[in-house]
């Protein structure tokens, strides 16, 4: 699964995209603000400083002007000032300046540059203007802002740093927050968890906060408590159902067994043979019905109990092994010394059998039955050297009364897999076709935790 689709992901994700956003906006905008301010500042004090040395030389013409200029430069006071009057060739007539600085584009706007004015050893950041005179001669005005960018610039480095580590404070709380709401969810998928497993009386604990996660563990306990009561009136149902169904069945296989043991016409002999076949089969498929409901819904696990896997696998075999024989094939065990798991043991005797009666009518080859230790569980494999199932009817033969080759005939009526399937689920496992090169594997997970630590089960027997 790609993880950015995951809602867990994406929470995080947009807590620490937040938590970013709001840093970089505390941290790095009163620096942009300062710069700001502090440029509108320098360029309102040369703007009028400008303006007034414009005014003399409106009323005095260039030597008003060169006299203000050097009037203004002489100021102790005004030294981040810097004034410039110069001829149309650029020879310096009066300010702080020794020459004109190049690059400055006369009327345009105000423009920062860097420059050594006279008695100072370093260059200086200064907003500069010039603007040419009537006569052709330039006036240059400005303002020293030195000092102001290195403070603007120590600010920024310290956001910048102080950004860099908000970076990992946001991880930080994406994560805390993330394990926050999973440890809320915690209690309600630990109990439905455990309701899968069997445990179906396990509920959420009650949560006195009233948020949004007791809510919902509110509503799934009322979901496990409806499913409870329809378990049980599904129980009630079935029961009544086998019962019904099973009387009558019964009374008439019996009716049938007298019959075929009166009848004298020879030719009404394969009809009441045919009667007693079908009865026969009608009441394996109702049992067979019934047993996948049953497991289905969960019922039976009661009856789990201790049960050496190796041991019932000898013992399928066994009872096999008469009927493998007669097809000219053989059944091995392939298996732990010892595997003990909490299981059904008449349903899984009964999906054993289904899957080695299913080999005896469609597979061929020597049939495996293998147990493997699984972390947790165990799975059981039946494998045979015959045909198999196409990959892509797999899933369908897994299917209530699917038969893939209505062909084949038989007693089959489709339900085979699919109560081998209910009983995996009932296990808490599930079933997998594959291809067994040559032939068809059966793989049954059964999980339990009482399953003995792994390693502890010896090397495996023939």
């Amino acid at each position: 699964m790609k993880p950015w689709r995951s809602t867990t992901f994406r929470f995080a994700a947009l807590v620490f995209l937040f938590q970013l956003v709001a840093a970089a906006v505390l941290l790095l905008g009163p620096a942009l603000l300062l710069r700001s301010q502090s440029h509108a500042n320098a360029v309102t004090v040369a703007e009028t400083l400008r303006d007034d040395l414009l005014d003399a030389y409106a009323d005095g013409g260039t030597t008003a002007l060169a006299r203000a200029v050097d009037a203004r430069a002489s100021r102790g006071i005004e030294r981040s000032t810097v004034l410039l009057l110069a001829h149309p060739d650029g020879t310096p007539v009066a300010g702080n300046l020794d020459h004109l600085p190049s690059g400055l584009i006369p009327d345009a706007p105000y423009t920062l540059v860097k420059l050594v004015r006279p008695r100072h050893a370093s260059p200086e950041a200064v907003l500069l203007q010039s603007v040419r005179l009537r006569d052709g001669s330039v006036l240059v005005t400005g303002t020293v802002v030195e000092s102001e960018r290195q403070v603007i610039a120590l600010l920024e480095r310290t956001s910048l740093i102080a950004l860099g580590l908000s970076v990992i404070f946001a991880a930080f709380a994406a994560f805390v927050s993330t394990r926050l709401i999973l440890n809320r969810l915690q209690a309600s998928v630990a109990t439905l968890r455990d309701v899968r497993e069997g445990r179906l009386s396990r509920r959420v604990p009650a949560d006195p906060t009233g948020d949004a996660f007791a809510l919902l563990g509110s509503e799934v306990n009322q979901a496990l408590d409806r499913m409870a009561a329809l378990n049980a009136e599904l129980k009630l149902a079935t029961d009544a159902l086998a019962h019904d169904l099973k009387s009558p069945l019964t009374r008439m296989r019996a009716a049938l067994d007298r019959a075929a043991q009166h009848v004298e016409d020879p030719l009404a002999q394969p009809f009441v043979d045919q009667a007693l076949t079908e009865s026969d089969r009608l009441m394996a498929i109702v049992e067979t019905a019934l047993s996948i409901t049953r497991a289905e819904a969960g019922m039976g696990r009661e009856s789990f109990e201790a049960c050496d896997l190796p041991e019932l696998l000898e013992t399928v075999a066994e009872i096999y092994a008469p009927l493998v024989e007669d097809q000219g094939r053989a059944i091995v065990v392939e298996a732990p010394g010892h595997l003990s798991l909490r299981v059904h043991r008449q349903l899984l005797d009964q999906a054993l059998g289904n899957l080695v009666d299913n080999t005896l009518k469609y597979g061929s080859g020597t049939i495996t039955l293998s147990l493997e230790s699984e972390p947790g569980g165990a799975t059981i494999v039946v494998a045979d050297q015959g045909t198999g199932i196409a990959p892509e009817r797999r899933e369908q033969a897994l299917r209530r009364f699917t038969r893939l080759d209505e062909a084949r005939g038989g007693w089959g009526a489709g339900l085979g897999l699919s109560l081998v399937q209910a009983v995996a689920h009932l296990h808490g496992g599930g079933v997998d076709l594959h291809d067994a090169a040559p032939g068809l594997a059966v793989r049954i997970r059964l999980a339990d935790p009482l399953l003995s630590p792994p390693g502890t089960v010896p090397p495996p027997r023939r």
